[in-house]
């Protein structure tokens, strides 16, 4: 996404002055505030300016002397003229080299107008880019945009981009990505709409690169203002793919895939069904087998999911004539961890979210717990019932190999706290990241 050098062979007007009228006018410099230009440095720069200013002037014969011009350059007078003829020689001859010498040497004499330091510095950033002068070009970059520079087709959101690529480019990602992120951010508190290339983007390099925990940021960024079945799938299948979760993890990251309409085919409903367990979440397990059949994304010929099916089938009458009983043994004062996360477990799997609420929070005054993974269950029991603010503040302190789990719930229950319609869903063949097979 780099911005088209715009320079090209523009010259400047209106930056080089004539210093031998200002030495002839030498009596009344301190009077008039004229312009300071040593003897030597005029009979250096007179000839010089001649030459470029010609038309078909021989510029590659005075270029040599540029260094020479430079090196007498000391009054911020001599050093504005001097970097002016330095830059229009360049621009006329298609040396980038030298134009940007003389962008340099302008805006160290401290002489340029106020509305043009902005440009000069943007100039300045194009041409070191295409040096491949890239630490230079961002500084001039962002010199340009804290300076509140902008043109036709060269807006802020644009150089930002540009600054991001500049890192990408020297395969600096995460250096790259934190400064998208950071510039997606300011414009959020701007009240600016994200472009939706800004979070592909970042989705692109951070996945292709593996820059984690910032990838998992985007996808969650991405979602929030752009959701979709199609989106949320790919967001929750580049978790996937970076990850090796555990059983329990899975689970709760296709819970959130259930959710968001990103079930699509046989191969995640049976990672659903093999993550809850027909034996021990059976209600759960018939509830997402008997979707994938009614929606038609699952055949009622597949044997491990119709086996699956019967399994629960024979195992819900059971587990819920149990389950008064494991409420009661759960709240009991002295009830130990396993019971009250079983407890929990059972809950949530029924969709009773309160009690599930209760015992995930109790579950975490119990020594040895995996806080990580009740942290997790608590809130989505919590987002279930409509509590956002909770919600979130217990997947802000997921920690380890969950952390992308929670914040892909995060941004569910941002979108739902905000009530964002839901984008159009896309065909599921336009899909652009595969779940694991």
């Amino acid at each position: 996404m780099a911005i088209a050098l715009a320079t090209g062979t523009a010259m400047l007007s209106g930056v080089v002055a004539e210093p031998a009228q200002a030495q002839r006018e030498k009596k009344d410099r301190k009077k008039e505030n004229k312009p300071e230009y040593s003897k030597e440095f005029i009979e250096m720069f007179q000839p010089m300016q001649e030459v470029v200013n010609a038309e078909g002037g021989d510029i590659a014969s005075i270029s040599p002397q540029f260094g020479n011009l430079i090196a007498l350059s000391v009054s911020p007078d001599e050093k504005i003229v001097a970097g002016g003829l330095i830059y229009n020689a360049g621009a006329k001859t298609g040396d980038r080299a030298a134009q940007l010498e003389g962008m340099k040497l302008m805006l160290s004499s401290g002489k340029v107008e106020g509305e043009n330091v902005g440009r000069y510095n943007f100039i300045s950033y194009q041409l070191a880019n295409a040096l491949g002068q890239h630490s230079d070009s961002r500084t001039y970059l962002q010199r340009a945009i804290d300076g509140g520079f902008t043109a036709d087709n060269v807006s802020k959101p644009i150089m930002q981009i540009a600054m991001a690529e500049s890192f990408i480019t020297e395969e600096r990602f995460a250096e790259g990505l934190d400064y998208l992120s950071r510039a997606i951010s300011e414009a959020k508190a701007e009240g600016q709409q994200i472009d939706e290339a800004w979070y592909r983007r970042g989705l692109s390099v951070g996945y292709n690169n593996e820059v984690v925990p910032q990838v998992y940021d985007f996808a969650a960024g991405w979602v929030k203002d752009y959701p979709s079945p199609t989106n949320w799938r790919d967001a929750i299948n580049i978790a996937r793919n970076l990850n090796e979760f555990d059983s329990s993890a899975m689970l709760d990251l296709l819970r959130l895939s259930r959710r968001v309409d990103g079930l699509q085919n046989k191969q995640e409903f049976i990672a659903y069904v093999e993550a809850a367990d027909p034996r021990r979440l059976p209600k759960e397990v018939k509830r997402v087998i008997e979707f994938g059949y009614t929606s038609g994304r699952v055949s009622r010929d597949d044997i491990y999911l119709s086996d699956s099916l019967k399994t629960a089938d024979s195992r819900i009458a059971a587990d819920q004539a149990e389950l008064p009983a494991l409420e009661r043994d759960a709240n009991a004062a002295g009830a130990g961890l396993r019971t009250v996360v079983a407890a929990g477990d059972a809950f949530l799997s029924y969709d009773q979210h309160a009690k599930a609420e209760t015992f995930y929070t109790k579950a975490l005054g119990i020594p040895g717990v995996d806080t990580n993974m009740v942290l997790t269950r608590l809130g989505i029991a919590q987002a279930e019932q409509g509590k956002f603010d909770e919600a979130r503040a217990n997947f802000a302190k997921v920690t380890g190999p969950r952390v992308p789990i929670a914040k892909l719930w995060t941004a569910y229950v941002d979108q739902r706290d905000n009530a964002a319609p839901a984008a159009p869903a896309e065909p599921a063949a336009a899909t652009a990241v595969d779940s694991p097979a």
